[in-house]
């Protein structure tokens, strides 16, 4: 969904600082800088995008299309796109995702699962060895 097509552009923020308690809704683009203790989630039917930043701290469920994170996140995790996982990235709690990107440093106390049918009808997976 988002390799070819243009991304929503982030038009909300939670500063740093800032703490939110209650659930959020939010359309397009969400980039969270501070404490939200309640769940995220975008709203259907268009392309949505979560930045998590580093200074960044979530205590809840999120769910959206593309989530990044770089901070730290106490909750189940669901991106139906693209979940990228930041190098300081820290989740504790189950991640489902149709594509995932994670970097070194990035840490998840949970599972991981995936949605796309694709990964679990695939046969396992054969290593080469150099036997010479």
């Amino acid at each position: 969904m988002f390799g070819k097509k243009k991304q929503p552009p982030i038009k909300s923020l939670i500063a740093q600082g800032s703490c939110i308690e209650g659930n959020l809704k939010f359309t397009d683009g969400l980039r969270v800088d501070g404490d939200v203790i309640g769940d995220i989630r975008a709203n259907e039917g268009s392309a949505s995008i979560l930045v998590i930043s580093e200074s960044a701290s979530v205590t809840g469920h999120i769910h959206a299309d593309h989530v990044i994170i770089n901070g730290r996140v106490n909750g189940p995790v669901h991106a139906s796109e693209l979940l990228e996982l930041q190098p300081k990235a820290n989740i504790e709690g189950n991640v489902s995702y149709k594509a995932l990107e994670m970097h070194q440093g990035a840490v998840i106390f949970g599972l991981l699962c995936p949605t796309s049918q694709e990964f679990v009808d695939k046969p396992a997976l054969k290593l080469a060895a150099n036997n010479g």
